[in-house]
């Protein structure tokens, strides 16, 4: 009988073992390659505006399945060791269970909480199938040596007393207690350098993580561990290495299926060297004559996937966010973490508790452990890591928008201050008397938020209890999820410039001829002011510093409420010195500015891009309140925005269309950038960029060709964008801390534009808020660009020249001369 035992559990010949290895490693490079792959595509789909491939993941699960399935079906059925079968099997669920998580996947990301929830409910019901399938499926053969009492406890089902069972089982509770520890020494490096979300997103990771716990117990139970001692007494050392290898592999299928596109990166990682843990966990019971139990490895895999699935927000994993030290670097080294700590844990496990000779620990040394480890985890997450809850919020639409058709206003400044007084005392009358009744409930609710004029909408807490309330309520339009950051454990890098200082007008001033209406034409943009949403600006560069309007109402951040013009990405002051900077760099030097700051770590979100340009409307004092202390009088002339919201931030097609729609009425011209998303045709779509009243801008380069990363239109509805190109290849301009660099994008091109109409408006001041006439002379005026044949696209592609370049390259130089005449 002894010879059946070892037969069944011994590995078996040498080419089942050389197929096995090959086997296993040819399921972890498929599995660690399809998830970076699809991680990848995701990015580049990201950047070039391409959307959401809905297909993706469910096309690269089937793959995986297939790829992985297609090797260790054969290995699962056909050697006569059952250690190698039992291990391909293993190895063929996991595959399954990558798969069936993994399309989980069509959720978008900014529906965390929707994802984590069918996580859950998906890992535990395939725990529960996995636990209740017949034993053959996963286990072949006859029972190993001491098997019988893994399984169950025979001689209690029968009423026999069993003299160990009587006895008080301790060892166990070591096992679990140790299991703990190990689970919680891998959840400390995400506790150190992460971040909570909100509260319901938070218990939806705990409940998504035990489930995904409860997979790893039914794969990995005590009759799996069983057919690794192979024959009496048992071979710890085998049970650890070749057991602890086969779980690991297991391991990395399951958690490859978990978490949205990229969270699940770092579990590649991570959970492998569990594997090896758990076998030194169930080698220590089965020396003590009890079993691992379901607590160990529960706790453990449980522990080890809450910490990127609860302490990393999906949509600040991306490329969109790329810095020296931003989100993906922290999670990349979280990542380094957890692995470093999941080797030493998996090394000293073994060499403690698997070996013959090794004393066993007391509970009292277990439970110690844990509690220590414990103690650690929260000392660290409440000192040096970023302890609260940092959940999104909800951006609520309401039907009514004002009504600003009548206007009325005479030519110039003074007519444009008549007609945005009116605009603003509209908007806000519509959105007091529309959201009334919404706000007392949220008040009585405890809800906190934020009111909004220039769009009618209020952001609000809550989540989807919260947002399917909102949406049954009658004044209510849509419900949008507002995008928050959760806090770095150290700032991001201050951006700096290290271009040599000019010494003279760029290339792209002279090509646009903004340097001939300084001396031909004796036009700066002086009496003009133009404002800039963006990341911020440097106000102390020296070649901003003078331009800056100054009073208590040029300056708003509604992300860090700074008081005083900063910026630590560098963009906003490289677009607003393209703008208004002096020694050479600003188009229109004379023009004076304002700022607000929509974007922290280049990321923004509906509410704030809405407080920017609400403020551009009617600029208020710091910590008033924008519905009773705004000064529409105020407002700047022109606002020259370079970003864009697209859906990762929380935006639709329509969401601040009204806003644009409103700064249009009130005579403020919006120049906005087309995008970086070229050469495809249809690009232009994140707002502001598709909307008719917007000035779009796309960037040609020094040889007056349109750059290949230029959006194209056609926008929503067939609207040819963009409207004008301007350079936006190699543009030196100002950066934090009085440097200068050389940066691309029609981020660089938008700002030009901006101050050639301060240099119109500035030449003409009866011109001001008479959008349609300076939107005319720009067009009449503009000179011809070619495509870039680097982008072998060709206009008609397109639907023509307009969706590619527009009406031609900005000139200054004439449309001041227009203006004149």
């Amino acid at each position: 009988m002894r010879a059946d035992h070892s037969t069944s559990g011994s590995a078996g010949s040498p080419w089942a073992i050389v197929a096995a290895v090959l086997v296993g490693c040819w399921a972890v490079a498929v599995a660690v390659g399809s998830q970076t792959g699809g991680w990848a595509v995701d990015q580049v789909l990201l950047i070039g505006g391409l959307g959401r491939l809905v297909p993706l993941w469910p096309v690269i699960c089937l793959l995986t399945v297939l790829l992985v399935g297609t090797a260790t079906l054969p290995l699962a059925l056909i050697p006569r060791s059952a250690t190698v079968r039992v291990a391909a099997r293993r190895w063929l669920a996991g595959a399954l269970a990558l798969g069936a998580l993994g399309l989980l996947r069509t959720i978008p990301a900014v529906h965390h909480e929707a994802y984590l929830a069918a996580l859950a409910a998906t890992a535990m019901l395939l725990a529960v199938v996995t636990d209740r399938l017949p034993r053959r499926a996963l286990d072949p053969g006859r029972p190993v040596a001491g098997q019988e009492e893994h399984a169950e406890a025979p001689q209690e089902r029968r009423g026999v007393p069993d003299e160990r069972a009587a006895r008080p089982r301790v060892r166990p509770s070591v096992a679990t207690l140790l299991g703990v520890a190990a689970g919680l020494a891998l959840l400390l490096p995400w506790v150190w350098l992460g971040a909570l979300g909100g509260l319901l997103e938070t218990v939806l990771a705990g409940l998504a993580a035990a489930a995904v716990g409860a997979l790893a117990t039914a794969l990995l139970d005590a009759r799996f561990w069983g057919r690794f001692e192979a024959g009496e007494p048992p071979r710890p050392a085998r049970l650890v290495l070749v057991g602890g290898l086969v779980a690991g592999v297991a391991l990395l299928l399951v958690g490859a299926g978990v978490g949205h596109s990229g969270a699940q990166l770092p579990l590649l990682f991570a959970l492998p060297p569990a594997g090896f843990t758990l076998a030194a966990l169930h080698s220590l019971s089965r020396r003590t004559g009890g079993t691992i139990g379901r607590a160990p490895t529960a706790s453990l895999v449980g522990l080890g996937v809450f910490g990127p699935l609860a302490f990393t927000d999906p949509e600040e994993i991306s490329l969109l966010l790329v810095g020296a030290r931003d989100v993906p670097f922290w999670v990349a080294v979280a990542t380094g973490a957890g692995l470093a700590v999941g080797v030493v844990l998996a090394v000293a496990y073994g060499l403690l508790l698997a070996r013959p000779s090794a004393r066993p620990p007391r509970r009292t040394v277990a439970a110690a452990t844990a509690v220590v480890v414990l103690i650690t985890v929260g000392l660290v997450g409440g000192t040096v890591g970023q302890p609260g809850l940092h959940g999104e919020r909800l951006f609520v639409v309401l039907r009514e928008q004002a009504d600003l058709t009548g206007l009325t206003g005479g030519p110039g400044k003074a007519g444009r201050d008549a007609r945005a007084t009116e605009v603003y005392r509209r908007l806000v009358d519509t959105a007091e008397r529309t959201q009334a009744d919404l706000r007392r409930e949220l008040r009585r609710l405890r809800l906190e938020h934020t009111a909004y004029y220039l769009v009618n909408a209020v952001e609000v807490d809550g989540g989807p209890a919260v947002r399917a309330w909102l949406t049954g309520r009658p004044e209510v339009a849509r419900v949008l999820v507002s995008q928050r950051l959760r806090p770095l454990p150290a700032p991001a890098d201050d951006a700096g410039g290290s271009a040599v200082a000019p010494t003279g007008p760029p290339w792209n001033i002279a090509m646009i001829g903004a340097d001939r209406v300084w001396s031909s034409l004796g036009v700066t943009g002086a009496g003009v002011t133009v404002g800039s949403s963006d990341s911020g600006v440097d106000g102390r560069h020296p070649t901003l510093a003078e331009g800056f309007r100054g009073g208590d109402d040029s300056w708003f951040d509604p992300w860090n409420g700074t008081r005083t013009p900063t910026d630590r990405s560098g963009h906003g002051t490289h677009t607003a010195g393209s703008a208004v900077g002096r020694d050479g760099i600003g188009v229109a030097p004379g023009a004076q500015w304002v700022g607000c700051v929509n974007l922290d770590r280049n990321l923004g979100n509906p509410a704030h891009y809405l407080d920017c340009l609400q403020f551009m409307l009617a600029p208020f004092p710091p910590g008033g309140d924008p519905f009773t202390q705004g000064r529409p009088a105020r407002a700047p002339e022109i606002l020259t925005n370079s970003w864009g919201c697209p859906p990762i931030e929380g935006c639709d097609p329509r969401t601040l269309r009204p806003a644009t729609e409103a700064l249009e009425a009130a005579g403020i011209l919006v120049v906005a950038a087309a995008g970086n998303t070229g050469p495809f045709c249809g690009s232009v779509q994140d707002p502001p960029a598709p909307y008719p009243d917007v000035l779009t801008v796309g960037a040609v380069d020094d040889q007056r060709r349109v750059t290949a990363f230029s959006s194209r239109g056609p926008a929503a509805a067939g609207v040819a964008k963009p409207d004008l190109t301007a350079p936006g290849a190699d543009i030196l301009s100002a950066m934090p801390g009085g440097g200068y660099a050389v940066l691309d994008g029609t981020s660089m091109a938008t700002p030009q534009v901006a101050g050639v109409v301060a240099l119109m408006w500035s030449a003409d001041p009866g011109l001001v808020g008479d959008l349609d006439r300076t939107r005319r002379i720009l067009r009449e005026t503009a000179t011809a660009v070619e495509a870039d044949p680097r982008s072998r696209d060709r206009a008609d592609d397109c639907g023509g020249v307009a969706n590619v370049a527009g009406a031609g390259l900005v000139d200054a130089y004439a449309a001041v001369s227009a203006v004149r005449r």
